[in-house]
């Protein structure tokens, strides 16, 4: 059956005027006038059968339902752009969509992106970003990086290293503290990430110490936020390597009881099984897999 479409022209105007904040504002950028953007909101509307916007004052202004109607469209659009890249003539730019943890792309795949930049200077990518206990994709990708293999069914799934954990401190805070033994972390503050239920207790027990308390605790939505929190001395949390490799060398991070570790999660990688496989997508995905075996 086809598809039950709006006006697309009114539809892209619509979604312009409510990200711009006016029809005037939505004028400018089109290089329209005034009354042709109101002509196409009223189209639209009268497709809709309601009003999207009202007037305030001297300016007409989204309603709620227009706002959240213009984020779908908004996405549907980045959608069909870049199934036209893909696709399209403008596909021999070479680009790779990758979509990650938010953790593991700013704090492994970014930092090593320019020695692969350096080996294929004509391939461009794209890192997007996506907490770690989301389980649904909400931008499109080449490749997608995982902590779960779950998915074999949609994708190819490739490991790329294993994680093992340890505690993380900042140098200063440490070295100014009188903690030195394992059982001396009661007297810390303990910093937990609310995605990475259990990594303390986790630790504890392969520290052999799993009834020691923390003298306080404080707690972050995501690790990437833990994990400043940890470099600005607040506390000490448990960290993951390779992940957090750079921030060791760099000194931003030290490791109290670096013989001491737990399993952690493993990264893997997620390809589309439908999906194209240039050969500068497999030399990316070569590259990954280097790169995960030196870590």
């Amino acid at each position: 059956m086809p598809h039950k479409l709006p006006p697309l022209n009114a539809l892209r105007i619509f979604e312009v005027a409510v990200r711009a904040g006016s029809y005037s504002a939505a004028a400018r950028e089109l290089h329209l006038t005034h009354g042709a953007v109101s002509r196409q909101i009223e189209i639209l509307e009268n497709w809709l059968g309601q009003p999207m916007f009202v007037r305030q004052g001297q300016r007409m202004v989204a309603t709620i339902h227009a706002e959240a109607f213009a984020r779908e469209i908004s996405a549907a659009f980045d959608h069909i752009g870049a199934a036209s890249e893909r696709y399209g003539k403008i596909a021999a730019q070479k680009i790779i969509r990758v979509n990650a943890p938010a953790t593991f792309a700013m704090r492994w795949l970014i930092p090593r992106l320019a020695d692969f930049h350096a080996r294929h200077p004509d391939v461009e990518v794209r890192v997007s970003t996506a907490f770690s206990n989301e389980s649904n994709f909400h931008s499109t990708f080449d490749v997608a990086i995982r902590r779960s293999a779950d998915l074999k069914s949609q994708f190819e799934v490739e490991p790329i290293f294993s994680e093992v954990q340890t505690v993380i401190a900042n140098h200063a805070l440490w070295q100014d503290s009188a903690m030195r033994d394992v059982q001396d972390l009661a007297e810390a503050v303990w910093l937990y990430t609310e995605t990475r239920p259990g990594d303390w207790e986790h630790w504890l027990q392969h520290a052999g110490i799993a009834s020691v308390r923390p003298l306080r605790t404080l707690r972050f939505d995501h690790f990437f936020v833990t994990l400043q929190a940890v470099v600005d001395r607040l506390g000490c949390a448990i960290g993951a390597f390779p992940t957090l490799n750079v921030d060791r060398v760099d000194g931003r991070i030290a490791l109290p009881f670096p013989d001491i570790v737990a399993p952690g999660s493993t990264y893997f990688r997620l390809l589309p099984r439908d999906a194209d496989k240039p050969a500068y997508l497999r030399d990316f995905l070569t590259w990954l897999s280097e790169q995960g075996q030196q870590a």
